[in-house]
């Protein structure tokens, strides 16, 4: 069982091929039956950012959002809920996440195989990070060695 925080599993998710995913989706027993909470949802989002001198309110961009929010009941008539919204525009990925997230949080049949892809997306996060790391570290700069230059602007 993985000790991953509720709220990084859709991101440890979301670093491993869609059909790693897809195939462990597929694999759910057949009597989970699967209901909207809310409609998926795919569209836009705005990223407002607010201007540190005067607190004015801009809008830096927008991002891809899709989102979904799922009841899964089991045929014993337990029920869980499960979401997730990602910077994508496919509701169907979306609708993968969150299913998996409700099968995680329940305990429901099938969980085992969502743990083990947890662990799977949790190495590749760390994996990626330290590649970004790694990257950040060669293109490091260091600037006190300008200050040994003198000023020749005269």
């Amino acid at each position: 069982m993985t000790n991953l925080p509720r709220e990084q599993w859709v991101h440890a998710l979301s670093a491993l091929p869609e059909a790693r995913l897809q195939a462990v989706v597929d694999a759910l027993p057949a009597d989970l039956r699967v209901s909207p909470k809310a409609l998926p949802q795919a569209g836009l989002g705005m990223l407002k950012m607010r201007d540190s001198a005067f607190g004015d309110a801009f809008y830096l961009g927008e991002f891809p959002l899709a989102g979904c929010w799922v009841t899964v009941t089991t045929a014993e008539g337990r029920s869980v809920e499960g979401a997730a919204w990602i910077m994508d525009d496919r509701t169907e990925y979306a609708e993968r996440l969150a299913l998996c997230d409700a099968v995680m949080a329940g305990r429901l049949p099938g969980w085992e195989a969502v743990a083990e892809l947890l662990e799977h997306g949790m190495r590749e996060r760390a994996r990626q990070a330290g590649e970004r790391k790694t990257l950040l570290a060669r293109t490091k700069v260091d600037f006190s060695l300008l200050d040994d230059v003198g000023d020749d602007d005269d």
